[in-house]
């Protein structure tokens, strides 16, 4: 069963272990500012017994894509902790957060290369047009985020093939 709860209801103790199952997953690689562009939305936790054991986030962005500014749920933080994985966590997971998504234009996220057959398998689509970011000097192509970019349309009419400009924030841009 997949719990959700605010990044304001996450008792310490979740917060911390959501972190360090992060920090496992990733082996290394998920910085302070990724936990940071991680918090503020909500968090999808699957739990064995008191153990948490996945973590996902759904958080507020804003993208541009022709002339409209999005409401993006953009998912951050999908990790799955390495003894429970392909049993379906990650799967449970995102119906969680896609449960959300009718809230925003579209569900956008970052894909890793191990993670395309999970994401694609749900319908979600790589973004095939140029990717770009809003930054503080000013808009920034994105080029090495080309073809990581997911999404799932909502009811906004998406061309794929367009520009993405994803907000600023600090770290990954996507």
């Amino acid at each position: 069963m997949i719990r959700l709860a605010h990044t304001a209801d996450l008792p310490a103790a979740t917060s911390t272990a959501a972190r360090a199952l992060l920090d496992a997953a990733f082996e290394g690689d998920f910085s302070d500012t990724d936990w940071e562009n991680a918090l503020g939305g909500t968090h999808a936790l699957a739990f064995a017994g008191t153990e948490l054991i996945a973590h996902a986030a759904l958080v507020q962005r804003r993208l541009l894509h022709g002339e409209r500014v999005l409401r993006a749920g953009y998912v951050e933080g999908v990790a799955v902790r390495s003894d429970h994985r392909r049993h379906g966590c990650a799967s449970a997971l995102m119906s969680a957060v896609e449960r959300l998504l009718p809230a925003y234009d579209l569900g956008a996220l970052s894909a890793s290369a191990e993670a395309v057959a999970l994401y694609a398998g749900r319908g979600w689509q790589r973004w095939r047009g140029p990717t770009f970011a809003l930054t503080p000097d000013g808009v920034r192509r994105t080029e090495e985020d080309d073809g990581g970019v997911y999404v799932l349309p909502g009811a906004v009419p998406l061309d794929l093939d367009g520009g993405l400009t994803a907000d600023w924030r600090a770290g990954d841009l996507w």
